[in-house]
């Protein structure tokens, strides 16, 4: 086996719309590719795709359930936190100071953990300065 990237994390959904509505338009990822029954979010690197669960099988459990979770890096969590907060998303933990950085969890509508996390490293200059929560400023 040869194995090269991971190309995407897939998630059964129970609403194909509403996930696009929340990983599209409130986190801000864009569509790469779209059809009716899959849509892939990302720019690069690993893929989030959305494909409803009803086609597949009846959707069952979440990643309380599972244990699945979504990582995505941010250049400060608090902001994002406050903005996705102010757009009505769960927030499941919040912001946990660790050495290696920050970290929150919120949940999309499948309840589905999402780990916003901002990395905390010795020499700033590695630090990503150029965005607060999910947009440049």
């Amino acid at each position: 086996m040869n194995i090269k990237r991971v190309g995407n994390v897939i998630l059964a959904v129970k609403d194909l719309d509403k996930s696009v509505e929340f990983y599209h338009n409130i986190l801000g990822l864009p569509i790469k590719n779209q059809r009716r029954t899959w849509v892939d979010l990302g720019q690069s690197g690993a893929l989030i795709s959305l494909h409803p669960a009803s086609l597949t099988a009846k959707h069952i459990g979440n990643s309380l359930e599972n244990g699945i979770v979504i990582g995505f890096v941010v250049g400060d969590v608090k902001s994002a936190i406050d903005e996705l907060v102010s757009k009505g998303v769960k927030v499941y933990r919040e912001i946990v100071e660790r050495d290696t950085g920050k970290n929150a969890i919120i949940l999309d509508p499948d309840e589905y953990m999402i780990s916003l996390f901002e990395p905390s490293f010795i020499d700033k200059d590695q630090q990503t300065s150029g965005y607060h929560g999910f947009t440049p400023v």
